[in-house]
């Protein structure tokens, strides 16, 4: 099979601050996301909620991401791609201050919905920057960087974000991401330059007719049927894994913080050597090893009974290796299927379909594990392992669907 590789080309000083705002807007987006995670067995005892509730708390946020995402889409390519980044990023930071102010069930869930809203956007957003800004043989490299922002959550935001829930309360976790998010804001609204060249290329000037135009291409539904597959296994098992970790392997939720810093540190090692072999080697191929793994230490993961806390942390960090090997290289692969013309508006509606897939998954894992108590064992956890880890291996097909198409594209010397 032809490996989809070429030699990696160096980065412009500008390019560089772009991968670094970039991957600070992710981050702050990425830790408001996946500090519900971490928070849920406090959430779940100081809201009185469910493991089924809590599973909609954190689906809301992917259903309305996925909503907005849609809707967005056929305007996301009619508008200077920074303009259309800081308005959703300031709908975003609003959203997650209403968070930090919700006391109730029903109002962190309505709190989770306006966040997803808009910062389900920003993700496709800066995809489509990324795309803009950098050629196909640097973006492995972006990717592993910006991809970053999920380790970059595990070794500062979210240690913190327990720690602050700890010796305060977790409304406080919030306002520390919305204090952070406006400095991050600021700086981008200075110094970014404008990202309009996709404004020059000829299109539909109906907004409407763009979204179906990229809704009905062939090639392009192909690639959102693969990536949709992506993110399933995440959202099925991060939402329960921290009661998993209190409740079954009896580590005391302060020791949470240590788990999490240790995991973030060797992913922030893993993610840019990752990123440089996706630059390097056939995509496709990085992408099936990741996956076998990622399958293997998941299935273990979730079988696992009380061990020392050393353990756990080996074994989160075996498996964080494994996804990253996943994400970086699919999502990589992802950015060279769209025109030009159409990469805001495929980012937006890959988005939207990954997050709502992703929300359907929480809402699926939520009737799989049961809780009898608030401090009772969570049950079935195992039986989610085998659920997901059979997800993350069917996607391979998926993900070689994608690498097919962009080889042929290649091969046709179009512009990715």
């Amino acid at each position: 099979m032809e490996q989809i590789r070429s030699t990696p080309e160096k980065f412009t000083s500008y390019q560089v601050f772009m991968v670094v705002i970039l991957a600070l807007l992710q981050f702050t987006v990425v830790l408001d996301f996946m500090i519900l995670s971490p928070l849920g067995d406090v959430l779940m005892k100081s809201l009185e909620i469910t493991p089924k509730q809590f599973s909609w708390i954190l689906s809301s946020y992917a259903f309305s991401a996925a909503v907005s995402g849609i809707l967005a889409a056929g305007f996301a390519d009619k508008f200077d791609r920074k303009k259309f980044l800081l308005v959703f990023y300031i709908g975003f930071v609003a959203g997650t201050l209403f968070c930090g102010l919700s006391n109730s069930y029903e109002t962190l869930l309505a709190a989770r919905i306006i966040t997803g809203l808009f910062g389900g956007v920003i993700g496709a957003t800066g995809m489509a920057i990324i795309t803009d800004v950098f050629a196909l043989n640097q973006r492995g490299r972006v990717m592993g960087f910006v991809q970053m922002a999920f380790a970059g959550s595990q070794i500062l935001g979210i240690p913190a974000a327990l720690y602050v829930s700890t010796k305060w309360n977790w409304h406080v976790s919030f306002y520390m991401i919305v204090v952070l998010a406006v400095l991050i804001g600021v700086a981008a609204l200075i110094k970014m330059r404008p990202v309009d060249e996709h404004l020059k290329v000829k299109t539909e000037k109906n907004a409407f007719q763009h979204l179906w135009h990229t809704l009905s291409n062939r090639s392009y539904q192909l690639g959102f049927l693969a990536m949709v597959m992506l993110p399933i296994g995440g959202f099925m098992l991060m939402p329960f894994s921290s009661a998993f970790l209190v409740n079954n392997i009896h580590i005391p939720q302060e020791d949470l913080t240590i788990i999490f810093f240790c995991t973030g540190i060797s992913s922030i090692i893993i993610m840019p050597l990752i990123g440089k072999i996706s630059d390097k080697v056939d995509k496709f191929r990085l992408f099936t090893v990741g996956s076998i793994w990622a399958g293997i230490m998941v299935i273990y993961y979730t079988n696992m009974s009380p061990i020392p806390i050393w353990q756990v942390i080996i074994v989160n960090m075996l498996l964080f290796m494994g996804i990253m090997s996943r994400v970086i290289p699919a999502t990589t692969l992802a950015t060279a299927i769209p025109e030009m013309k159409d990469r805001g508006a495929f980012m937006s509606i890959n988005s939207s379909l990954q997050q709502m897939a992703g929300g359907i998954a929480s809402i699926a894992a939520g009737f799989i594990v049961t809780q009898s108590s608030k401090t009772s064992p969570i049950e079935h956890f195992d039986i989610l392992g085998y659920v997901v880890a059979a997800s993350v291996i069917i996607c391979i097909v998926f993900i070689y669907i994608v690498s097919a198409m962009v080889r042929k594209k290649q091969a046709q010397h179009k512009p990715v």
